[in-house]
């Protein structure tokens, strides 16, 4: 048979639990991990953390052939890298007829992005490999290195199919 705790510990103990867990799920403490990672690539990436006042995706304008496009940029850490090169205008060339590409002027940040994608028609994504601006307007295979960056709107991959020059600031 185990002896009671004194009565002080006894009040103070699940204090310091609850103060434990409440610290361990904010992420407080520099050393604190909430839950371990699922595979060993997601233990060597940093975390993807939006700069302050900044969660959610950016909404962006791509201007081809002369027409505006709305695109939207998701909210990690290469697409954040993208925008704060705005505004670009870059020269396209066609690949595999199904993407535009364009030559960015730096390398972009990878922190947190997937091994690869499998893109879409509208897709905006950054090919690591090339450091390349990737533009698709056919859907096209998985690729190795491929970081989505975000999706135009309906009735840009038109304009791109034909596209010699993009340029993309942010949205208005």
């Amino acid at each position: 048979m185990t002896p009671a705790p004194p009565r002080s510990l006894a009040r103070v103990a699940p204090a310091a639990a609850l103060l434990l867990l409440a610290t361990a799920c904010t992420g407080d403490s520099p050393s604190s991990t909430p839950s371990e990672p699922a595979s060993p690539q997601a233990a060597t990436a940093p975390a993807d953390t939006a700069p302050p006042g900044r969660t959610t995706a950016m909404n962006i304008r791509l201007t081809l052939n002369g027409h505006h496009i709305a695109a939207t940029l998701n909210d990690s850490a290469t697409a954040r890298d993208l925008a704060a090169q705005l505004p670009l205008t870059l020269a396209v060339r066609d690949f595999h007829q199904a993407e535009k590409i364009a030559d960015l002027p730096r390398k972009l940040s990878t922190s947190g992005a997937p091994e690869g994608a499998d893109p879409k028609a509208g897709d905006l994504a950054y090919y690591a490999p090339w450091n390349q601006l990737a533009t698709y307007y056919r859907d096209a295979p998985y690729a190795h290195g491929l970081v989505p960056l975000g999706h135009m709107a309906d009735g840009g991959t038109e304009q791109l199919a034909t596209a010699d020059e993009i340029t993309i600031e942010a949205a208005p």
